[in-house]
């Protein structure tokens, strides 16, 4: 059938797309894999043996890198993941071999109100129901490997109660760790998003009394939040995931010394699960480009980054390779920029900031659209007012991308609701800003419609960078965090809690401070800590209320605002949609 995304869902596509698709054995040819570095899970989706391809590859220059961001979306998303593969499919019928580099979906907002970040209409990638639900494990690794040390740590502390400090050394050939059960630093994961979970009582005597476990308080996050997930994301090859994974804290002692995974010996077995899970995944747009997938941390809690394995991998194999970081330029770009790249050592040649007119018209003063609501008629009536003073979110995203020293081109996604009126004046304001810009309509017409935009990242890529980061690592946090709040947040200052005073005061003593990145926790929707500032909010002060500290994955995370680690499930979920055709066994009603 023809496929039109104004008339089909995008399930419908991908269905219909996913009858001529390549194997991915095609695929991997076409990038020049051999037999042997291809792992295949059934004929359309695998993983890669990254080492064996970066030793072969070590000498090949690298092809050009192009980040994708956006401006401060709405709670309907912007369209990063669906822009990522339109470009990557523009610049293949430009003639060029490229790839993207996404995140694995989490089953939270694939079950929720986002979906599951495959892209959408005809720029998304196949096969959408295994990509969206389950693929090819690594969260379940992740999931297990991190709920091991939680069975690890509760286990010691149950046996250490119950257990004279001989008798414990007697069973375990271990000294008494003297966990303090009010002082533990990690929860369990699962990987959806449930509310009810966020606090909760474990350990309860049952039948078997105090051998049913160590009564406390605890608490479920979802596990692309788990620090098992930074540690893949940032993870250079296996021995660097296995030192990392004895440095996380999973609690403190009674005198206040950390307690890792190396001091619970649960490190290597929590190592073993991840194995597998550290080779890329690999599946394709619906035009047969490659689409590499592998971890999945969200960004307003954690990196927002695929790996760093999945990018150094992709501009071995490819002339141009688009990855994506989550949410807009202040939280996803912001770390790509100062963690990712530092991590990587990798530099981008031009970095994507994907806008809409219904995102500018929200930071104009339109009513913010609302999840399972009809849009407000604002949004599909013509309003060049909205647009033009919701701008000065866009332009603060341009300004933040040029202080990286990394050409931005600006994206306008194009909606069949917008008009010329609106478009033209959001490519007026680019210019002015001394911005390149594309409309692109990749949603309804492919990688046709990404032509132009494809035109301007090659053209961006051909311009000498200055990549630089925001600081240096051996800046105090405290500097760090009022740096970032000033000049990416536009904050006039940095207000801490007395409990994160002296969480930072505690971290700046540690020897490895400097070896320590930061990873800010924020709201989305906001440059702000408030999701209610829309626009360019200015006269604020940001609020620090926690900081977490990831041993493991070398994260420092000052926590601001109301931001949770475990998001919560609204009232009208995408799951109610998603069924089942038991003849077939197709799955209808993801996207």
């Amino acid at each position: 059938m023809a496929l039109d995304p104004k008339k089909h869902a995008d399930w419908e596509i991908a269905q219909e797309a996913e009858k001529t698709m390549k194997t991915v054995y095609q695929l991997g040819k076409e990038m020049g894999l051999e037999e042997s570095e291809l792992l295949p899970y059934g004929h359309y989706m695998g993983k890669i043996d990254y080492r064996a391809v970066l030793k072969r590859l070590a000498d090949k220059p690298n092809g050009k890198y192009i980040d994708v961001t956006a401006i401060t979306p709405t709670p309907l998303g912007e369209g990063k993941s669906t822009t990522t593969i339109g470009l990557v499919q523009g610049l293949g019928r430009r003639g060029k071999l490229a790839a993207a580099a996404i995140r694995q979906p989490s089953g939270g907002p694939t079950m929720g109100m986002k979906g599951s970040a495959a892209g959408g209409g005809l720029s998304q990638c196949i096969p959408l129901t295994q990509y969206s639900l389950g693929f090819t494990g690594d969260i379940n690794a992740v999931s297990n490997a991190h709920n091991l040390a939680m069975v690890a740590l509760t286990s010691r502390m149950q046996h250490e109660r119950n257990n004279s400090d001989e008798r414990i050394m007697a069973l375990s050939k271990m000294p008494k760790l003297n966990i303090d059960p009010t002082n533990v630093n990690m929860g369990w994961v699962m990987d959806f998003c449930c509310q009810a979970l966020r606090n909760i009582i474990i350990g309860i005597d049952g039948v078997n009394g105090k051998f049913d476990g160590f009564m406390m308080r605890s608490r479920f996050d979802i596990a692309v939040g788990s620090e098992v997930m930074a540690i893949l994301a940032v993870s250079s090859d296996l021995a660097d995931m296995r030192r990392r994974m004895g440095k996380i804290i999973v609690a403190y002692d009674r005198s206040g010394k950390p307690v890792t995974t190396a001091d619970l010996e649960v490190d290597g077995a929590m190592t073993a699960w991840m194995v597998e899970a550290l080779n890329p995944n690999l599946i394709q747009t619906i035009e047969g480009q490659p689409v590499f997938v592998h971890a999945g941390p969200f960004a307003n809690i954690a990196l927002g980054q695929s790996s760093v394995v999945a990018d150094r991998l992709g501009l071995k194999l490819c002339d141009y390779l688009v990855t994506e970081s989550g949410f807009g330029a202040d939280i996803g770009y912001e770390k790509f920029w100062n963690l990712k790249c530092h991590y990587s050592g990798l530099t981008p040649d031009a970095a994507v900031i994907v806008a809409t007119v219904r995102a500018l018209k929200s930071h104009g003063g339109a009513p913010t659209p609302v999840p399972g609501r009809p849009l407000p008629e604002e949004y599909s009536t013509e309003n060049v007012g909205y647009v033009e003073a919701g701008c000065c979110n866009l332009l603060r995203h341009i300004e933040n991308v040029k202080k990286s020293g990394v050409s931005p081109v600006v994206c306008i996604n194009s909606f069949v609701t917008d008009t010329p009126a609106e478009i033209a004046k959001i490519r007026e304001i680019c210019e002015a800003a001394g911005a390149r810009v594309a409309t692109s309509t990749h949603w309804e017409h492919g990688g046709e419609g990404a032509l132009e935009l494809a035109d301007a990242v090659m053209d961006a890529c051909e311009e000498k960078t200055e990549f630089k980061p925001l600081y240096d690592w051996s800046m105090p946090f405290k500097e760090r965090i009022e740096l970032v709040a000033r000049e990416v947040y536009g904050a006039d200052g940095v207000d801490f809690s007395a409990e994160a005073e002296s969480k930072l005061a505690a971290i700046q003593k540690r020897d490895d401070a400097s070896e320590l990145g930061l990873c800010m926790a924020k709201t989305q929707y906001s440059f702000s800590d408030n999701p209610d500032l829309k626009g360019a909010p200015t006269g604020w002060r940001l609020k620090i209320r926690d900081v977490l500290i990831y041993g493991g994955a070398g994260f420092v995370v000052p926590v601001s605002g109301k931001i949770s680690l475990m998001p919560g499930t609204g009232a009208n979920p995408a799951f109610r949609r998603v069924d089942v055709d038991v003849e077939t066994g197709k799955v209808s009603g993801v996207f």
